[in-house]
């Protein structure tokens, strides 16, 4: 008898651990554990939506004939861990071998490679084949190049599976449409809902247990209405292929009041957990261009992200970590402001992305890099607590796919490995992406003084704090040019300013 434990981002049934499976004599072990549930404290929502699904998960394989073996969370008898589950079955069951899929967060693999010494066991770690560039591939890839860059990874992989393809070269004559994808929110727009689904039966049961036993958590857990089973997550995948991948493209920078969820997909909840599989999403995408349903510039943008980013951070993760996880290149050492929590503040674009976040576990990239990401790169904060806090707020989050995309993208503490340039900006690019700064206590017009847009004079604090390690970057030498012939009364007050302003964030006062 074969022990085959599935991870909770794990929910696929064509995963690894699967493969070859005895229906009738192996075990298929699934766990609610302390341990994954706290190692951060998640968002409400993010720790119901897993739950939930993973309860689902294993009806639909007790259905299907699985002997699955399932803990929950408020079992007298679990553990709290996952090695603490696995040894109580091992105490139960006569088992010749455990089987899992390699996680996809070094933390816990780490731990899982020792457990055959552990337990005394052989523990067989399967590759994790729902992703859809090996990380041998991508090592191999990566050693070929001084430099690793998204933009020829996603070309290469574009060519392997012949996506968006016409022969050797990319349908249109482009391969990538990011320049048509860029248009600020015009009045009047019709932003279709996202997917909704109503709790039932089991999500109630996981709701009740998430409100009790995790109210120091962050985040609203009510009202719930994410897809928990495969067949929900298609539907919601195939509502974004017919209600908004047309406008994806053309808003997907844009940033509306009070409307969080835009044209984007809302699938990364589904796909980082196994609900859906990368291709399937990929192959409708493209299925919609072809069929005359949806512009190129949208159907590439979507692709990229799937295709090219998702598979690009996953491969930065495993070839740097577990160095990675402590770079900071920067020198960045302010804690995170305590608005990041509470969405108190009177910066109108990040009180609306915080609120948001603390709503719905989600928020749109342009939100996260260039509202919520620019303000602590700009600010300095330290990677360790902008890394811990993307991880714990958003429902789609895991160490692979957060940590290179704050580490790298959004704080530039890794020295360039996943960006080129740091993605620092002004107020004006969130004021012309954005209706946030019409109802903000401050005037994005204005550069310096009590009134300014804090984000006008951070942005070139932070240009002069970082000069040494910035000016010799070939994309930052217009930038130091500008510099160069700023007004020194200029210079001097912006400096002033930055310094009122992080004494108010060191004591913790309203900005």
């Amino acid at each position: 008898m074969r022990l085959r434990l599935i991870l909770g981002d794990q929910l696929s049934e064509t995963v690894s651990s699967l493969h070859n499976v005895d229906k009738i004599n192996d075990l298929v072990l699934i766990c609610e554990v302390h341990s994954e549930a706290t190692y951060v404290k998640h968002h409400k929502k993010k720790i119901a939506f897993l739950f939930s699904a993973m309860r689902h998960f294993a009806e639909d394989l007790l259905n299907q004939g699985y002997n699955v073996l399932y803990t929950k969370y408020d079992d007298e008898a679990n553990t709290g861990s996952l090695l603490g589950e696995v040894k109580r079955v091992l105490n139960i069951h006569r088992i010749e071998k455990i089987i899992l899929t390699k996680p996809n967060e070094y933390r816990l693999f780490s731990e899982i490679l020792k457990w055959s010494e552990i337990l005394g066991f052989p523990v067989e770690i399967k590759d994790d084949d729902r992703f859809l560039c090996t990380t041998e591939d991508f090592n191999l890839w990566a050693k070929e190049r001084k430099q690793i860059r998204m933009e020829f990874f996603y070309r290469n992989m574009r060519r392997k599976y012949s996506i968006l393809m016409d022969g050797d070269q990319p349908i249109d004559g482009q391969w990538n449409f990011d320049n048509d994808n860029r248009k600020p929110p015009k009045a009047g727009l019709d932003i279709p809902q996202t997917y909704l689904s109503a709790p039932d039966l089991i999500t109630n049961e996981v709701l009740k247990v998430v409100d009790k036993s995790f109210p120091d958590h962050f985040g609203d857990l009510y009202p719930f209405n994410f897809a928990v089973t495969r067949e929900q997550a298609l539907e919601a995948l195939e509502e974004f292929i017919s209600r908004r991948l047309q406008n994806f493209g053309t808003y997907q920078d844009a940033m509306v009041e009070g409307e969080p969820w835009m044209f984007h997909s809302h699938i990364s909840f589904y796909l980082n957990s196994g609900l859906l599989n990368p291709l399937e999403c990929i192959k409708q995408a493209e299925e919609a261009y072809h069929r005359g349903f949806a512009p190129i510039n949208a159907v590439e943008g979507f692709i990229r992200q799937i295709l090219g980013w998702r598979e690009f951070v996953r491969g930065v993760y495993w070839l740097k970590m577990p160095e990675y996880k402590s770079v900071n290149y920067l020198e960045a050492t302010r804690k995170l402001p305590s608005f990041y929590w509470t969405g108190e503040t009177e910066m109108n674009c990040l009180h609306q992305c915080v609120s948001e976040t603390r709503e719905n576990a989600y928020a749109h990239h342009i939100q996260r890099l260039m509202v919520l990401g620019n303000f602590v790169l700009l600010a300095g904060i330290h990677p360790d607590e902008v890394n811990e806090w993307y991880l714990l707020v958003y429902a789609d989050a895991y160490e692979w796919v957060e940590l290179p995309n704050v580490t790298g993208m959004i704080l530039f503490a890794d020295g360039g490995v996943v960006g080129s340039k740091p993605y620092a900006a002004s107020g004006a690019y969130i004021n012309k992406m954005s209706n946030y700064c019409k109802k903000c206590k401050y005037k994005v017009s204005e550069k310096t003084g009590p009134d300014a847009c804090p984000f006008n004079y951070l942005y070139w604090d932070f240009i002069i704090r970082n000069e040494k390690k910035l000016r010799s970057n070939p994309r930052m030498g217009l930038i130091y040019k500008n510099l160069d012939r700023m007004d020194h009364e200029k210079y001097i007050t912006i400096k002033s300013d930055s310094d009122l302003f992080f004494n108010k964030l060191e004591k913790d006062e309203k900005v």
